[in-house]
C-alpha cells in the first residue's frame, strides 16, 4: 500500500486548517482592536463630559442670561451619556461639539469671562480633550478599515462568513464640519 498520497492529503488538510485558524484569529484580533479603539473614544468622551459641568457653571456666573446656550450644552452632554449604541454616541458627540462651539462663541462676548483663570484652564483642558477625541477617532477609523479589509477580502471573506459584519467609522458631521471656520479681526 502506498502511503504517500494519504500523507500528502493529511498535510494539505492540516495546512488548510492552520491557515483557516490564522485568518479567523486575525479577523477576531481586528474586531477586538475596533472594540478597544471605541473604548478609547468612549473614555475621552467621558472625560469631556466630566469637564462640561464645570465649564457651564463658570460661564453661568458671567453670562447667566445665555441660558439657552447653556441648556443646549447640558442637553447635548446628556445625549452623549445616554446614547445606547456607538453610532448614536458618535452622532450625539458631534452635536455636543457643535453646542460647545456656540458656548465658546458666547464667551467671546465677555472679556471678563475670557480672562477668568478657571474658564481659561477649562477651555484648555476641553481643547486638549477634543484633540484626544480627534486622534482616537482617527485610530478607530484605521482599525475599522483594517477589520473591514480583513472580512471583505479573499480568503478572509470565506472565513468571516456571516458571523462578522462590516463596521462604520466616524464621518464628519454634515456640511458644517467640512467648512473651514471664518476668523474675523
Amino acid at each position: 500500500m502506498d502511503w504517500l498520497p494519504i500523507i500528502i492529503a493529511l498535510v494539505v488538510i492540516v495546512v488548510l486548517v492552520v491557515v483557516w485558524i490564522s485568518i479567523y484569529n486575525g479577523i477576531v484580533t481586528a474586531d477586538n482592536k475596533c472594540d478597544n479603539a471605541w473604548q478609547t473614544i468612549d473614555a475621552q468622551l467621558q472625560r469631556r463630559s466630566d469637564l462640561i459641568p464645570n465649564l457651564v457653571e463658570t460661564v453661568r456666573g458671567y453670562a447667566s442670561h445665555e441660558s439657552a446656550t447653556l441648556a443646549a450644552v447640558t442637553e447635548a452632554r446628556a445625549a452623549v451619556d445616554s446614547a445606547p449604541t456607538p453610532e448614536a454616541k458618535m452622532e450625539a458627540s458631534n452635536m455636543l461639539t457643535d453646542t460647545l462651539r456656540s458656548l465658546f462663541a458666547v464667551a467671546e462676548n465677555y472679556p471678563d469671562l475670557k480672562a477668568n483663570a478657571n474658564f481659561a484652564q477649562l477651555q484648555t483642558e476641553l481643547a486638549d480633550t477634543e484633540n484626544r477625541i480627534s486622534y482616537a477617532r482617527m485610530s478607530f477609523n484605521d482599525m475599522v478599515l483594517e477589520y473591514n479589509n480583513a472580512i471583505e477580502t479573499f480568503p478572509g471573506s470565506l472565513v468571516a462568513g456571516r458571523r462578522f459584519k462590516p463596521r462604520a467609522g466616524f464621518e464628519a458631521a454634515g456640511e458644517a464640519a467640512r467648512q473651514a471656520p471664518q476668523v474675523k479681526f
